[in-house]
Order: structure tokens, then C-alpha cells, then sequence
């Protein structure tokens, strides 16, 4: 099925029943077609290919570019071209562009440190946003933005696209509306990756197209070296916040999903930097999490950035396991259900982008989706839909990512309130609840 056809389908249908239409700013609700129009802050990598898929939606335009890199900039710009006729205007500081009333959403898609500090800022400014994977660098804030997001009455969706896909969406109602794995009691997932070493970075002069200090934004200031940007900001906890929340986010998420789980009751760690220890690269490039949950219910994951080698065939994925059999997912809009001898009893294959790599820095699964995800938001915002990852909903993911970072760093076995995720009785660890952020930039809500 086509991106466009499926879109235009009643799978979408009834997703609307029941909600509240929410208040537009006047220029969106106003426009030709309900148009709405959007600003991406961020647009070098995923951001860029985010664009292009928003752009592409019927009644859905980029109408600015935020970044702070010129290359950036002048990619995002390209990649929009071909998918508009209108030329977005480029504004490179996030609060200069929240300053203007022309654009409904906000899509964030830049380094770790400043998703939920910027989502922030454009709740208050009276945008809805589309934030990527994580929601936060840290618990705290991630916090503040459940708080703005429902005091300034703005939609989030974070970007955990595996909610609107429609054959884990099919695969969630076998597993819990139908029963068809009876007490699912486990779930384990992962992700391997080949990543080179990242060196030791040389203190260089800022290039002339960066802006360091607004890429740097609300994290506390370091020297500019030559092996942070673009990517490897990724392994640094400054701005980063290592291959948990940079992939285990989507497996996670789906494991609670499928397993009707929210916050933990205890979260355990190990791992460190394996496979090159003698570069930059701060976060775990090996590491293996465990949680557990009331209701006799435990997940496992396991990353590894620098080893290859697939897991049950895949180089992504997660299993369910239950009293009458297992799911597996190899990490995209497909499954297998699997009795308990072993036997397939039912395979549902993804129907686009068949052969797309699951391990894709850019998109994992393709266009179709992505845009299948952005749609359910921008339908949100219309009054047609309900989103799919409502910002609650992103954040008890992410959560679980970031204590498993706190674990990680403390080499603690943390015991977590299954009310809130809080850390109990560990004053040492809590304190890595929050950040400290550079002056001027705190965020509230």
C-alpha cells in the first residue's frame, strides 16, 4: 500500500471519537485546506529526513528551518525543495522563531540536550510538538515538559514511530485484547551496531558556520572539538545519552506496550566502553539493562554499538514471552507469533520498505513509517485523531532509559517507586534525577 493511499483510508478512522478540538493559533485553522504549518529545529540528519516526510503530507508545509550550522541549513533546505514549492525562511536562534504566530508545530529533531528544553519553549509559545526520541537528557525535565505540555494545553508526540504502525498496532490487540499469548510474563530486546572509534578530539577554533554556543544551548559549556559534531555528541553525557536512549527508546517502548507496564520497580546496569577504550567515547558501547515491574513482570535489553553480530537473526528486535508462546519482532512492522514448541503459527511481514535496514541511522523502516506517525500528529492537532504517543506515553519510555544511564554511572542497583519512577532511598543517585544547565537557560514550565 502506498503512503498516500493508506493516509487517506479508514485506517485512520474513529481515532477522532471523543476528542476535544483543540484551539488553533488563527493563521493554521484559517488557511487554505486547514493547512498547517510547521518549523523543524534541526535538520542535518533525522531532522532533514522528518522534514521531507512532513512536507510531503496533504495540508501539512515547512515554513522555517532552524538550525545552527550553515551545511546543516543549506542540506535541509535542499531536501525540503523537493518536496514544497514553498521556501522555508531559515531562523537560527529557537527563540527568535518561537517569537513568531505564522506556524502551528514545532518538529524537534537536534542533539539530545535540547529536545525537551526547546518542546518547552514552544509549548509556552503556544506551539504543539513533534519532539524525537529521547523526550529528555535527564528525568527532571523531562518532568517539566509533561507539566508545560499540559498547562499551556499543547499536544507533544514524541517520535517512537512503532506506535502507529498498523501491524504492531494489530499485534498489540492479539496480545492483549485477545489473549493470544496468554500472561505475558518477559521481554527482551536489543540492538547491535559496527560504530568506529571516534578518537581523541583536538581543540580546534569554532568553524565559521557553526554557532557553538547556541548548538551548546541550555547544556553547560565545553571546549569545541574537532569529533563531537555531527554525530558523536551521541557518546559524550554532556550532550548525549548513549545507545539507550538513542535506540533502546523504540524496543523498550514497544516491550511496554505490548506488556501493559509503566514505571519500574528495579533497574540494574552493566557494561562500560569495551570495544575502544582509549577514545572520547564516555557512554556504554556494551551494556545489558534489566527491569523489573509489580505483577511479576520483567524486560531486558542489550546494545552493542561495536559488535555486529544479529540476535535471533536481527540486528534490532525484541521478543514477548508468554504462558501460551512468544512474539518476535525483528525490528520492523512485522511478527511472528511462535507456540510454545516452537512452532510458527502466524507471520505478518511489513508491507513497505521491505528489505529497509532496521538499523538505518537516518529512518529504520522508511518514509511511509515515519510519515504514517507525523500524520497521526498533525490529524491530532486537526481534531481528527488521538495521538499515538501522547508525551506520557514517550516519557515512562524514556525514563527507563535514563535510569539505566543512572545505574550505569552510579553502579548502582536502583529501587524505584512504581507510582512515578523516582529513586527511592539513594540520595547519590537521585541527584542525577536533574542537570545543571548554563545560566540563563533552566528550563520551567
Amino acid at each position: 500500500m502506498e503512503r498516500r493511499d493508506f493516509l487517506k483510508t479508514g485506517s485512520m478512522a474513529g481515532l477522532g471519537a471523543g476528542l476535544t478540538i483543540l484551539n488553533f493559533p488563527v493563521f493554521g485553522k484559517n488557511a487554505p485546506s486547514n493547512k498547517l504549518v510547521l518549523g523543524v529545529m534541526g535538520v542535518n540528519s533525522r531532522g532533514n529526513w522528518l522534514a521531507q516526510c512532513a512536507a510531503k503530507l496533504p495540508g501539512a508545509e515547512i515554513g522555517y528551518v532552524c538550525d545552527v550550522e550553515d551545511g546543516a541549513i543549506a542540506k535541509g533546505l535542499k531536501a525540503i525543495a523537493g518536496a514544497q514549492d514553498r521556501k522555508p525562511e531559515v531562523i537560527k536562534d529557537i527563540r527568535k522563531l518561537l517569537e513568531r504566530k505564522d506556524f502551528d508545530a514545532l518538529i524537534v529533531a537536534t542533539p539530545d540536550h535540547w529536545h525537551a528544553p526547546a518542546a518547552i519553549m514552544a509549548t509556552a509559545a503556544g506551539k504543539h510538538v513533534y519532539v524525537e526520541k529521547p523526550c529528555a537528557h535527564n528525568p527532571g525535565e523531562g518532568e517539566i515538559l509533561l507539566a508545560a505540555a499540559k498547562k499551556h494545553n499543547r499536544l507533544v508526540q514524541m517520535g517512537n514511530q512503532r506506535r502507529s504502525w498498523p501491524n504492531l498496532q494489530q499485534a498489540v490487540k492479539e496480545v492483549k485484547e485477545q489473549n493470544v499469548l496468554g500472561k505475558v510474563y518477559y521481554g527482551r530486546g536489543w540492538y547491535v551496531n559496527n560504530r568506529e572509534p571516534i578518537g581523541i578530539g583536538k581543540k580546534i577554533p569554532v568553524p565559521a558556520t557553526l554557532d557553538w554556543d547556541l548548538w551548546q544551548g541550555p547544556a553547560p559549556r565545553r571546549d569545541y572539538l574537532d569529533n563531537i559534531v555531527h554525530y558523536n555528541w551521541h557518546w559524550r553525557w554532556n550532550w548525549g545519552t548513549s545507545e539507550t536512549c538513542n535506540n533502546a527508546t523504540h524496543e523498550l517502548d514497544c516491550l511496554r506496550w505490548f506488556m501493559d507496564v509503566e514505571f519500574p520497580t528495579k533497574v540494574t546496569s552493566a557494561g562500560g566502553r569495551y570495544a575502544y577504550p582509549k577514545d572520547d567515547w564516555e557512554t556504554p558501547d556494551t551494556q545489558t539493562l534489566n527491569f523489573e515491574f509489580e505483577g511479576n513482570k520483567a524486560i531486558a535489553w542489550e546494545g552493542r554499538s561495536c559488535s555486529p553480530f544479529n540476535l535471533e537473526g536481527s540486528g534490532r528486535g525484541f521478543t514477548l514471552f508468554g504462558e501460551n508462546g512468544s512474539l518476535y519482532n525483528s525490528g520492523g512492522d512485522s511478527y511472528k507469533l511462535i507456540d510454545t514448541k516452537g512452532k510458527v503459527i502466524k507471520e505478518v511481514k511489513q508491507a513497505a520498505n521491505p528489505n529497509q535496514s532496521v538499523t538505518n541511522t537516518v529512518s529504520p523502516a522508511g518514509e511511509f513509517y515515519d510519515a504514517v506517525h507525523i500524520n497521526n500528529f498533525l490529524e491530532s492537532i486537526r481534531g481528527n485523531a488521538k495521538l499515538n504517543s501522547e508525551i506520557n506515553v514517550g516519557y515512562r519510555s524514556t525514563l527507563l532509559c535514563l535510569l539505566g544511564n543512572i545505574a550505569q554511572r552510579t553502579g548502582r542497583i536502583l529501587h524505584t517507586d512504581p507510582s512515578n519512577g523516582h529513586i527511592l532511598n539513594d540520595k547519590e543517585a537521585m541527584k542525577m534525577w536533574e542537570r545543571e544547565y548554563e545560566k540563563g537557560w533552566t528550563p520551567k514550565a
